[in-house]
């Protein structure tokens, strides 16, 4: 990242960012995986707010994809959002049609 670049979100912060665009240079989903774990929690931590969201998988997923400047796929990091939340116990998201 550039020093004139602008962050995709102050909250997050600069280190996220550059953390998402080196997550996107991995070539595999099981390469990503642990990364984009680490990431969600940092952006969890940043937005609170976000958690008792009923799209959250989507918003973070949004958040990642333009953080990481394409490179991450939005349902690869939903998927990750929402197995998260599973484990710990939440809830909040709702049924994704199948197509």
């Amino acid at each position: 990242m550039k020093p004139d670049q602008k962050m995709t979100d102050r909250q997050v912060g600069r280190n996220a960012d550059l953390f998402a665009q080196k997550i996107g240079g991995y070539p595999t989903a099981d390469e990503r995986y642990a990364y984009i774990r680490i990431l969600i929690s940092i952006i969890e931590q940043a937005h609170p707010e976000w958690n008792q969201a009923p799209n959250k998988d989507q918003q973070i997923a949004h958040l990642v994809f333009h953080m990481s400047h394409g490179a991450v796929e939005r349902e690869e990091t939903a998927e990750i959002v929402r197995l998260r939340d599973e484990e710990r116990g939440f809830t909040n998201h709702l049924p994704r049609a199948e197509a």
